[in-house]
């Protein structure tokens, strides 16, 4: 009991640390927890959604979070994300709303790194459309299993906790792109096996795939340092890793490993203060946006929706 005690006393100075944080230009958020539930989610994200941005998406997640001191089993029937809906259609705003709410700018910070491009304009097939513009890292008609593994044990080549998320399914499955970005790694790791890192065009998100099928890992023309828009086939599910040896299969299971890191300091990409964060109820909460793949004229793996999500510059 004592334990607990000290523990809750500590996360509260390290947060409202990392609320203070955000006046001082030299310092940055260094950890935080994501653990929005998906009923919450898709709240918020309905509210947004019918009033084409009026109600931002990630605002309203903030409140609530903020409201419940991030403890979201305070309110599963999202009341606090209701009522400021109501204050707001009522012709009050929210950034007054929330002037005297301990830890809003701290979460809208936290969340905005997130979840910062999820929603939005986007041209899909030459329309202008709002909504949802990120993807469901499985396309469209591929079958697969998944629960929520984050933390999980691991101890190939040394003991560590599982910073991502697995997707099981078949070898070959296709695999897509999230949100637009940029290639930062692309290659062989001992432990990623042939991997994929996606950096978001706001630097603030890296998408981590792995495990990718052996011989034919990628889609064609993917490089390191290219663009690739979300929705794009970047490579195909496998099992590959766990070896010093490039293109060796000796993972059991064929899966997708799916990795999100928060990047608020450049320090922070490869260094200590990494921020992985459990994408379990982001995964689920994009299944309702996949990809529907075709193979093209080339015989290569394609969007079957031409999806031009670079609005944002």
């Amino acid at each position: 009991m004592k334990k607990w005690i000290f523990t809750a006393i500590f996360m509260c100075l390290f947060v409202f640390a990392g609320l203070s944080a955000q006046d001082d230009e030299d310092d940055f958020v260094k950890w935080f927890d994501f653990d929005v539930p998906l009923a919450v989610l898709k709240q918020a994200y309905k509210y947004d959604a019918n009033s084409l941005g009026e109600l931002n998406f990630v605002q309203l997640l903030a409140y609530s979070a903020a409201k419940n001191w991030g403890d979201f089993k305070k309110d599963s029937e999202c009341r606090h994300i209701d009522e400021v809906v109501e204050k707001i259609k009522g012709g009050e705003l929210l950034h007054e709303i929330s002037q005297e709410i301990d830890l809003y700018n701290f979460y809208l910070t936290a969340y905005g790194a997130v979840l910062g491009n999820f929603v939005g304009e986007y041209e899909a097939d030459g329309e202008i459309k709002y909504g949802l513009k990120v993807f469901s890292p499985i396309a469209k008609g591929y079958h697969y299993n998944h629960s929520d593994d984050f933390g999980n044990p691991r101890n190939y080549g040394y003991s560590r906790p599982h910073l991502g998320h697995d997707f099981f399914g078949s070898i070959g499955t296709p695999i897509i792109a999230v949100e637009c970005g940029t290639v930062e790694a692309l290659g062989w790791n001992r432990y990623g096996g042939w991997r994929i890192g996606i950096r978001s065009l706001d630097n603030k998100r890296y998408y981590y795939y792995a495990h990718l099928q052996k011989d034919t890992p990628y889609a064609y023309g993917l490089e390191e340092g290219g663009r690739v828009q979300a929705g794009d086939v970047i490579g195909f599910l496998g099992n590959t890793g766990y070896s010093h040896n490039e293109n060796v299969s000796n993972i059991k299971q064929p899966h997708l490993h799916f990795g999100m890191q928060i990047i608020f300091d450049e320090s922070q990409k490869d260094g200590n203060n990494q921020i992985w964060i459990d994408a379990y109820a982001i995964t689920r909460f994009l299944n309702q946006n996949r990809m529907e793949v075709v193979r093209g004229e080339d015989g290569h793996m394609q969007p079957k929706i031409k999806i031009n999500n670079f609005l944002m510059e």
